[in-house]
């Protein structure tokens, strides 16, 4: 008897970090081990991604409720799987693949069969008694990824509305993860101090993404405060910075213009912004440049920006539009976030295809996480160099730092977190 099939298959509905409802399912195997996972949902979402099913009845939970995905799992997506073998995640991701028959996984929801890839894989794990990132990986990890702090978000806060999302610091020249995770949460902690000096001491505001909201709606002087955070620390020579543009959100598509500082600039007005940026600051990469289908737009930046152009939005962990988008020689790399696609075979897929093209893949959590997202245990698996671990507060964001001190421990002693000096284009920052 083979104790790793599948024996049951539960679904509810849960809350994610924003307190949004999202689907958790739980996989029971023969020999009675458990699977539980749920379905992470951004709160930036590219068109492109795997549809998230809702009831959209505004008389429960706003519209936001996913009562429709769990009975899709309860009643035609579990029963399709009870008897396969847990371990086979291809077969369990493609039988719901065949099972849903769509693009974008419209008919069954996105949500709803991510939700059970997810928690297939950590039935398996436990099935064959390994934790999920030793059990994805097919070799022994040495390393942990550099993690990437979200120090400052945009959006609007008082009398300024920051047009770009994210602005990023990666920990570089150091051995361990917890030597990099104790530079980034030390200027993060500091960055609270220059904010109130800069509003004249008042407090700074927590941003939309946990970081700080930003004290500017200028670029360059957000720059200049992280620089003045990590020199007052000593560690101007222990970090990189990158940013996400999240460029299809300022996107006005009428005026094929993106609004920054109150007005409207061009496609190649933003390519020359960032690329000042660039030249002024150690920019690792930017997300995101351009609005998600200007594949021309982003061929013209990459020769333009000296920066690792990647792509979230614009890729959806796709592995078609990862191609077109290589075959155009229009992106350096991409971000992972599994549930974009809707599976994790799927989302290996593509991980593998950018390896294999020596591109950058950095891997995600999501603004709408729960705490058991498995992607730092996936980004350890697949041997990602740099995960964007979000800001260093707030539980969602926090886990991932803390797997990253957790499975170090079991790591053979000497350089455990992975060297992002020798990711392709950001050989110039050492």
């Amino acid at each position: 008897m083979n104790g790793n099939r599948i024996k049951e298959v539960k679904a509810r509905q849960v809350l994610d970090s924003k307190g949004r409802p999202v689907v958790e399912t739980e996989i029971y195997t023969e020999n009675g081990k458990m699977g539980r996972a749920g379905a992470s949902t951004g709160t930036s979402v590219g068109k492109n991604e795997s549809y998230v099913l809702r009831d959209n009845d505004k008389e429960l939970f706003g519209g936001l409720s996913v009562f429709k995905a769990v009975k899709n799992i309860e009643e035609i997506i579990g029963p399709a799987l009870v008897g396969m073998d847990v371990t086979d995640q291809q077969a369990v991701d493609h039988r719901m693949i065949e099972l849903d028959g769509t693009r974008y996984k419209t008919n069954l929801g996105g949500n709803a069969i991510y939700s059970v890839s997810c928690a297939a894989a950590r039935a398996a794990a436990a099935s064959v008694g390994k934790p999920l990132w030793r059990y994805l990986a097919e070799e022994e990890p040495e390393r942990v990824f550099a993690p990437a702090y979200n120090m400052i978000n945009g959006g609007t806060y008082g009398n300024y509305t920051l047009a770009f999302q994210e602005f990023i610091v990666i920990p570089k020249n150091v051995s361990t993860f917890y030597e990099g995770s104790r530079i980034g949460v030390e200027i993060f902690q500091k960055m609270g101090d220059i904010i109130k000096k800069y509003n004249n001491g008042k407090p700074p505001v927590m941003g939309n993404y946990s970081g700080y909201g930003a004290p500017s709606d200028d670029p360059f002087v957000l720059f200049d405060m992280l620089m003045e955070a990590a020199s007052s620390l000593g560690y101007e020579d222990k970090i990189i910075f990158s940013m996400d543009c999240a460029a299809s959100e300022i996107y006005d598509e009428a005026r094929d213009a993106y609004l920054y500082k109150g007005t409207y600039i061009d496609r190649d007005e933003m390519i020359s912004l960032l690329s000042r940026i660039a030249h002024k600051y150690p920019i690792g990469f930017i997300e995101d440049a351009l609005q998600e289908e200007d594949f021309e737009g982003f061929k013209k930046a990459r020769k333009e920006i000296q920066a690792v152009l990647i792509g979230d939005d614009f890729i959806c962990s796709s592995i078609d539009r990862a191609k077109k988008a290589i075959d155009m020689d229009a992106i350096q790399g991409m971000i992972l976030k599994p549930n974009q696609i809707g599976t994790l075979t799927e989302a290996i897929e593509t991980v593998r295809f950018m390896k294999q093209h020596d591109l950058l893949v950095v891997a995600s959590g999501r603004a709408g996480g729960v705490i058991d997202d498995p992607n730092a245990e996936l980004a350890i698996a697949l041997g990602l160099p740099i995960m964007k671990t979000g800001a260093p507060r707030s539980g969602e964001r926090t886990i991932f730092t803390n797997i990253g001190l957790r499975v170090e421990e079991q790591l053979k002693p000497g350089k455990t977190m992975a060297d992002v000096l020798k990711v392709p284009g950001f050989e110039r920052l050492g």
